[in-house]
C-alpha cells in the first residue's frame, strides 16, 4: 500500500508538471524567462492570478468616479488560474499608449503581485517560500526592545519573484516605452514594502506589556492603491535622455522624478467617447453626480453632452432595532429617487475602433 501512495504522489507530481508546461507553452505573449518561471512555479502563477483579481478591483475602485474607471480591464479571469495577467494587461496598457493611466496600471499590477505572493508565502500556500526566516531573535523599536516571533511577511521573496517574472519582457525590448515601464513596475513593487507595519502582542501580569512577540505584517492593499493614486496624480512627464539609460523632464519648470514618482510620456485622451485603440469606452450610459462639481459630476463626467434622468423606486431596510437575543429586527421602505446617466454623443462624434 505504501508503494502505491508513492507511486501515485510521483504520479500527481509529473501530471501537474507535464500539465503546467502544456498551459505555460500555450499562454500567448510569454519570454523565455516567463516561461520558465511558470513553468517551475505553478503554484506561485496560481497565487498571482488570485492577485489579479485585487488590483484590478483596486483600480476600479481608485478611479470609480472618473472618465477612465479601468473598466476596459477584460473581466474574463479564465487562463491558468486566472493568472496570465500580463497579456491582458499589455493589451490594455498598449491601448493607453505612454500615458500617466498606462503607468499607474503598470504600478498597481506589480504591487499587486508583490501582494499576492508575499500573502500565499505567509499563508504556508508556496513550496518555494514561507514566512520571512530574517525575522528571528530580538530587536528593539521605539517602545524599546522585543522577540521577533509569529510569522512575518517574507516581502522580499514577493519583491524578488515578481521583478524577475513582470519586469523580464521590459528586459527584452530597449527602448523608451520599456523603461519607463521597469520604472512604474518598481515603483508599484516598493509601495507595498512603505506600508509593512509591526504589529505586537504583550505578554506579561495583566499584559502590562514588560515582553512583546512582534512580526512585521502587510497593511490592508486599499493602502498601497490610495498612495499609487496620489502618485497618478503627481505624476512627472518625461522624455528618455539621449544615452537611453534614463529620462528627462519634458518641462523643465518641473522638477526631476524621483524613484517612487509615476513617470509618463503622452498626454492622456480625454476618455469622452469611445476609442477602444486608446482604452477608451467613452461615458456614455455612465452614472453621474448631478449635485457634484467633481469629476463624478454631470457636467464633466458627461462631457458637456447632458444627461438622461430616470426615477426609480429602491426598497431598502429602515427602521431597524435590535432584539434581545440576538436578532436585527428591520422594516422595508421604498423611496424614489433619481439616477442620472450621460447621454450618448452624436453618431459623428463616436470613435469606435475596434
Amino acid at each position: 500500500m505504501s508503494n502505491l501512495i508513492l507511486f501515485q504522489a510521483q504520479a500527481d507530481r509529473y501530471i501537474g508538471a507535464l500539465g503546467a508546461r502544456v498551459i505555460c507553452d500555450n499562454i500567448p505573449g510569454l519570454v523565455n524567462k516567463q516561461r520558465q518561471l511558470c513553468q517551475s512555479y505553478p503554484d506561485i502563477m496560481q497565487s498571482v492570478g488570485e492577485g489579479a483579481k485585487e488590483w484590478i478591483r483596486e483600480c476600479q475602485h481608485q478611479f470609480r468616479h472618473h472618465r477612465w474607471n479601468c473598466s476596459t480591464l477584460d473581466r474574463d479571469y479564465t487562463v491558468f488560474g486566472r493568472v496570465m495577467l500580463r497579456s491582458r494587461l499589455e493589451m490594455l496598457a498598449s491601448q493607453l499608449a505612454s500615458s500617466r493611466e498606462a503607468a499607474f496600471v503598470y504600478a498597481i499590477s506589480s504591487a499587486g503581485v508583490v501582494y499576492a505572493i508575499t500573502r500565499a508565502c505567509s499563508q504556508g500556500e508556496l513550496k518555494a517560500c514561507s514566512c520571512d526566516p530574517h525575522k528571528r531573535g530580538r530587536s528593539k523599536d521605539d517602545r524599546g526592545e522585543f522577540d521577533w516571533g509569529g510569522c512575518s511577511d517574507n516581502i522580499n521573496y514577493g519583491i524578488k519573484f515578481a521583478k524577475d517574472f513582470v519586469d523580464a519582457k521590459e528586459k527584452t525590448v530597449k527602448d523608451a516605452r520599456a523603461l519607463m515601464n521597469l520604472h512604474n513596475n518598481r515603483c508599484g513593487r516598493t509601495a507595498v514594502k512603505r506600508f509593512l507595519k509591526l504589529e505586537c502582542k504583550c505578554h506579561g501580569v495583566s499584559g502590562s506589556c514588560t515582553l512583546r512577540t512582534c512580526w512585521l505584517a502587510m497593511s490592508d492593499f486599499r493602502r498601497t492603491g490610495d498612495y499609487l493614486r496620489k502618485k497618478y496624480n503627481g505624476a512627472v512627464q518625461v522624455t528618455m535622455n539621449q544615452d537611453g539609460t534614463g529620462f528627462t523632464v519634458a518641462n523643465k519648470n518641473f522638477r526631476k522624478p524621483t524613484k517612487t514618482d509615476l513617470v509618463y510620456f503622452e498626454n492622456s485622451p480625454d476618455y469622452c467617447v469611445m476609442d477602444k485603440s486608446a482604452g477608451s469606452l467613452g461615458t456614455a450610459g455612465r452614472v453621474c453626480n448631478k449635485a457634484s462639481r467633481g469629476t463624478d459630476g454631470c457636467e464633466v463626467m458627461c462631457c458637456g453632452r447632458g444627461y438622461d434622468t430616470t426615477r426609480v423606486t429602491r426598497v431598502t431596510k429602515c427602521e431597524c432595532k435590535f432584539h434581545w437575543c440576538c436578532a436585527v429586527r428591520c422594516k422595508e421602505c421604498e423611496d424614489t429617487v433619481d439616477i442620472h446617466t450621460c447621454k450618448a454623443p452624436k453618431r459623428a462624434e463616436w470613435v469606435d475602433q475596434t
